[in-house]
């Protein structure tokens, strides 16, 4: 008798977008035998390359529903394929610990209340007289910022992650397309994905994964699917002060919103995805600096040296993300949001369970 695992060979499926979901997606249909083709017109333009790749899963303080029930998936997928590709890529790996910062002192009792109520040994309320929180204030020239930390929570290399894949995806001779895909159909048995360059890739799957781009695709279906632009921001500052040393600063944390990354003595990177538009405007500079009151001098006299950004997309009167069986055979996974690479173990658990049962 054949395998399962023969049996999926048999069948073709067709990933549009290559993103971190995308790419997870095949990462995870290979590995269950399945012929994967990968579709995208510009996969080093998409918003995963603008990723800072935070992990805030077991910070997240909703810790009921379907959003928290991936999340926990997720949490305990990620050390197995973090292990799995390092194969790939033996320095890939989660920077741990991840640090949630505030001066808003009623956010702050909102954190303490859930640290209590959570008894997790690696969830800890920061105490104010510790060095770390003392070293914060410091170099932010204030006085009111505190915070939790997360043992189990931290920082996986977005670009890394990304290389990574692809390496994997080379190794296991996965097509890539460098096309956009138009129209999809069904005929038969088979769905037809039609190119701009009027290419026809027939496959027995289609999964989107192409964020805004996916409802286009779909409009024809009878689906009621609203997406919005969300976009995500960072840039790099560098900093001429001698009294300043952010590399005393945590490798990773977030403060007021803003995620924020020393790379060394004197440089940081600032990031969010935070505006519902498409384009950056004018003022980068501001929006992303404005996570306290007054700003530190080093911070106002920062020279940016590297801006870049991605658009996102975030469901519209449903809950992000959207993962959906549309029909036979017609499978969406869009609407990330801000936690793309966080859910993506979860979202290829998903989607192969999926495919598994439509092939049972």
């Amino acid at each position: 008798m054949k395998s399962l695992k023969e049996n999926f060979q048999k069948a073709h499926i067709v990933i549009i977008g290559s993103g971190i979901i995308g790419k997870f997606n095949a990462l995870e249909l290979s590995e269950l035998g399945f012929k994967v083709t990968i579709i995208d017109p510009a996969q080093h333009k998409n918003s995963s390359n603008s990723a800072l790749g935070l992990l805030m899963g077991n910070m997240y303080q909703k810790r009921r529903g379907r959003s928290w029930d991936l999340r926990k998936q997720s949490i305990e997928l990620w050390p197995k394929w973090i292990k799995f590709l390092q194969q790939f890529n033996c320095e890939l790996n989660i920077e741990k610990p991840l640090i949630q910062l505030t001066t808003n002192e009623e956010k702050f009792k909102k954190l303490k209340i859930f640290i209590h109520e959570n008894h997790d040994p690696n969830l800890q309320i920061l105490k104010k007289d510790s060095i770390l929180i003392k070293n914060i204030n410091n170099i932010f020239q204030t006085k009111n910022i505190k915070g939790i930390i997360s043992f189990n929570d931290g920082r996986i290399d977005a670009m890394s992650l990304l290389k990574t894949l692809d390496k994997y995806l080379k190794n296991e001779k996965i097509n890539f397309l460098e096309d956009e895909i138009i129209k999809i159909k069904k005929s038969k048995n088979q769905w037809i994905s039609k190119t701009k360059n009027n290419k026809e890739i027939k496959s027995d799957i289609v999964i989107l994964c192409n964020s805004l781009n996916a409802v286009n695709l779909i409009d024809g279906l009878s689906q009621n699917i609203k997406l919005k632009p969300v976009l995500g921001q960072a840039m790099e500052i560098d900093i001429n002060d001698p009294e300043v040393d952010l590399l005393s600063l945590p490798k990773q944390f977030s403060m007021n919103g803003k995620n924020i990354i020393p790379k060394s003595k004197n440089k940081l990177i600032i990031g969010s995805t935070d505006e519902y538009s498409t384009k950056p405007g004018e003022n980068t500079f501001e929006k992303l600096t404005n996570f306290l009151d007054k700003k530190p001098t080093w911070l106002i006299n920062g020279q940016v040296t590297k801006k870049w950004f991605g658009v996102r997309s975030r469901p519209e009167g449903e809950p992000s993300p959207i993962m959906k069986n549309l029909r036979d055979g017609l499978i969406i996974c869009t609407g990330f949001y801000k936690n793309g690479i966080l859910l993506a173990p979860a979202c290829s658990k998903w989607v192969g369970n999926e495919i598994k049962d439509y092939f049972s």
